[in-house]
């Protein structure tokens, strides 16, 4: 899953107002923002495979230090004890951040195939596998883009015409580049294009959610 990630920024920011939009886009991709670098490193596996499946490129081969269900909850701890320790140590703040941090998993199970692996890479690998349907797995993340972003304008107010109609406008350009991933031609043709285009997406992303969270209050 891709965008459909960042329906949990949204839904959460609805729900925690003092948390910041452009770290909760950075940590629903915090387990992925490591495992690039992780497989540039040669640590974790992945593998360019032009159509591996309708929706990806990629055969996603060893991952268990990022993408294991034990090191999410780990991630997700993790995330929780330095918002806890560090000020304002707003518990609030640090418990979405938290769960931020362990949507990713949980929302990767429904569209990967079985590659994502409970604790080890020798334990059970799970994934639901929708990722074999692109389109089934286009319309998933635009309805859960959509629902976050319903909630996300519902709970916050615009303080400016950018305000008002930015984020909606940001949404849509989301859609947009899912859809050239999901039915597009690879980003690159080796791991490292992959890694470098993926990780500049997140930060673009986080930090434009960011900007246009602060024209609303």
């Amino acid at each position: 899953m891709f965008v459909g990630h960042y329906a949990a920024s949204l839904a959460l920011k609805s729900a925690e107002k003092k948390a910041s939009l452009g770290l909760l886009f950075l940590a629903v991709q915090f387990v992925d923002i490591f495992f690039f670098p992780f497989v540039l490193l040669g640590i974790e596996r992945i593998n360019v495979v032009e159509n591996f499946t309708q929706s990806t490129h990629f055969e996603l081969e060893y991952m268990p230090y990022t993408h294991s269900l034990l090191a999410s909850f780990l991630c997700a701890g993790f995330i929780y004890v330095v918002y806890r320790i560090v000020p304002p140590r707003n518990k609030s703040v640090a418990l979405v951040m938290g769960i931020a941090v362990l949507s990713h998993w949980f929302l990767d199970l429904i569209v990967h195939t079985p590659d994502l692996p409970l604790w080890s890479d020798t334990s059970t690998k799970l994934g639901l596998g929708l990722w074999h349907n692109a389109i089934a797995t286009y319309i998933l993340e635009a309805a859960l883009l959509a629902a976050g972003l319903w909630l996300y304008l519902r709970s916050t107010t615009a303080t400016s015409s950018i305000g008002k109609y930015g984020m909606g406008v940001f949404v849509l350009i989301l859609l947009l580049v899912n859809a050239v991933n999901i039915f597009g031609p690879p980003f690159g043709d080796s791991k490292e294009s992959l890694a470098i285009s993926a990780l500049a997406m997140y930060f673009l992303f986080a930090g434009a959610a960011h900007w246009l969270d602060g024209r609303r209050s």
